[in-house]
């Protein structure tokens, strides 16, 4: 055995069939290519992450039944959900060996089940309390890992799990009968810096296990996880090979001669891959975090049967690197604007929107609310004249809102909400109408990083003998929600490169208040009152819309803070 195959596909997470024939034709280049083993990524059958699924009559069976029928002319390990023995206790995630014209059986069951950060799966699964050993037909033996089973070894997770299982399979291969390679089926969501620690933990296991270890990850979106690919080979020397990000086909490695080549999916193009000793550094380009929420909004898109979208647009940054955004996973001609211009929008607001949507080629509807905002203020007048200001600004977006929501349902689109995450964080969006829509590009992407988005965007425009899409008045102008007369985000948050660093280190770092003002040098008493606004804003973010992970924190199922508290 001397050439394996990481099967690095897109899995539709409940779609049993069109997963089983994206592995059988992923099987089928690496066979091609002379292939002797093929590995796809965790749980690929049921797709990734199943959740609930697992709970309905039937699925897991399904599953597995599918395994069984599938019609390959090679070796083949298959990331499946198992049946359970019993009613009453829970399915396991298993890897199948499917081998040409002989009966499939499960290798292994995960052993180590996560339960931190977007990770629940002690609700879904039994835990496996032995390795995974593979013999194969003529001798030879392999480790079977599934995801998380490899990360405890190299000390990168929070969990006290009782076992490793790496030193398990080490063990084993001390005692006689020694494993040639160990393989990891995975479904490791993308976040920035994730691709040094998946490396490290890949080498790690190498260099325990003293022969080379195969990590198979999956690629594309699901709700709000997204993959990355970037599936790795590493050999006990610290030399690595790794597939592309974001490109879905397979990786071949060949052991003997120390050389990985990937064939792409969609162009059928071989390509060799560099072997090389790494040294942990970690990557987090714009380019990276471009292609990240690009490809979340598109798979969101596809896997939901949606082919347009829908948002409006301000002239301002958010709403110009979402519509570029929404072009680049979509295609231009399935996106459509909305300019909404009130009496307190600026000139500039709707050239800016009008060039943002030429370059683009994209679609703009102008749609001045004036004729509702009168006398729907009217109406209202006498409650907004004893209440607070914001609710006449608010009044603002809620008719935007309407307004998206009415175009998305009369074409049969999606509405897009633009807010980013430093908005999100300071409850600096309107409930019902900046913040409707079904999925939000930008949820997760602090403000300083809209920015540099928008520069790679214009850049990549550029390099393609395009036009720049978002103009320099929008790259330049104050941020302002243009909701009352002269009104600029710095009237009442400091700005946004010192407002990002302070929620950054309280949200990924964990850091008090205090202890932001030691590290920063900053004024304790500015980072109190924003933290408390931050606190007080959680309600919003339990109403946010779906939006991709890309940091190593983001809100959603990773950030799971009560509502009802008191909060100091």
């Amino acid at each position: 055995m001397t050439v394996i195959a990481l099967l690095q596909i897109d899995p539709t997470v409940g779609d049993i069939k069109g997963n089983a024939e994206r592995i059988s034709r992923a099987a089928s280049i690496a066979h091609e290519y002379g292939a002797t083993l093929a590995v796809t990524p965790e749980l690929a059958m049921s797709g990734y992450p199943p959740r609930d699924l697992l709970n309905h009559s039937g699925f897991v069976k399904r599953c597995l039944e599918q395994v069984h029928e599938l019609s390959v002319d090679l070796p083949l390990i298959v990331g499946c959900p198992i049946p359970p023995e019993t009613e009453r206790t829970r399915p396991g995630n298993g890897a199948v060996r499917v081998i040409p014209n002989r009966p499939t059986r499960v290798v292994t069951q995960k052993q180590l089940l996560p339960t931190y950060d977007v990770f629940d799966e002690e609700r879904y699964f039994h835990s496996d309390t032995k390795p995974g050993i593979l013999r194969i037909v003529d001798g030879q033996s392999i480790g079977v890992t599934i995801c998380e089973d490899a990360w405890q070894h190299a000390g990168l997770v929070p969990n006290d799990y009782p076992v490793d299982p790496i030193e398990q399979l080490a063990s084993f291969s001390m005692e006689g009968e020694a494993l040639i390679l160990t393989v990891n089926l995975s479904s490791s969501p993308y976040h920035a810096h994730k691709q040094g620690t998946r490396i490290e933990v890949a080498i790690s296991a190498a260099r325990t296990l003293g022969h080379p270890f195969l990590l198979c990850n999956q690629v594309g979106g699901n709700d709000d996880l997204i993959f990355d690919g970037r599936s790795i080979v590493a050999w006990p020397d610290g030399k690595i090979a790794q597939a592309p990000a974001w490109v879905e086909g397979v990786m071949m490695i060949d052991l003997k001669s120390k050389s990985a080549q990937f064939v792409d999916f969609k162009n059928s193009e071989k390509i060799g891959l560099d072997i090389y000793q790494h040294e942990f550094e970690s990557v987090n380009t714009e380019k990276d975090l471009l292609e990240a929420v690009t490809i979340g909004l598109r798979d969101y898109c596809t896997k939901s049967g949606l082919s347009s979208v829908v948002l409006g647009m301000s002239g301002g940054i958010d709403s110009a690197v979402t519509a570029a955004i929404a072009a680049r996973a979509l295609g231009p001609e399935n996106v459509v604007g909305i300019s909404m211009p009130s009496r307190h929008s600026s000139d500039h607001s709707i050239s800016d929107a009008e060039i943002t949507a030429e370059a683009l080629g994209m679609e703009l509807l102008s749609i001045p609310i004036g004729s509702m905002h009168d006398p729907t203020e009217m109406l209202l007048l006498d409650e907004i004249n004893q209440g607070n200001d914001i609710a006449a600004e608010n009044l603002q977006s809620r008719l935007r809102g309407l307004l998206v929501m009415g175009v998305a349902n009369a074409r049969g689109a999606m509405a897009m909400a633009t807010g980013n995450k430093s908005e999100l964080a300071m409850g600096y969006c309107t409930l019902y109408g900046d913040m409707a829509g079904g999925y939000a590009p930008l949820g997760d992407v602090w403000k300083t990083e809209v920015y540099a988005l928008a520069h790679m965007i214009n850049d990549e425009a550029v390099e393609n003998g395009r036009k720049p899409p978002i103009s320099e008045s929008t790259l330049n102008k104050p941020p302002s929600a243009e909701l009352a007369p002269n009104q600029i985000d710095r009237d009442t948050l400091p700005p946004y490169e010192i407002l990002d660093e302070i929620l950054r280190l309280h949200m990924e770092e964990g850091l008090s208040g205090e202890a932001i003002a030691g590290f920063t040098g900053r004024d304790e008493t500015m980072i109190a009152d924003l933290l408390t606004r931050f606190n007080k804003n959680e309600h919003k973010r339990w109403q946010m819309a779906p939006s991709p992970r890309v940091s190593a924190r983001a809100f959603g199922q990773g950030w799971r803070q009560p509502l009802a508290a008191r909060k100091h």
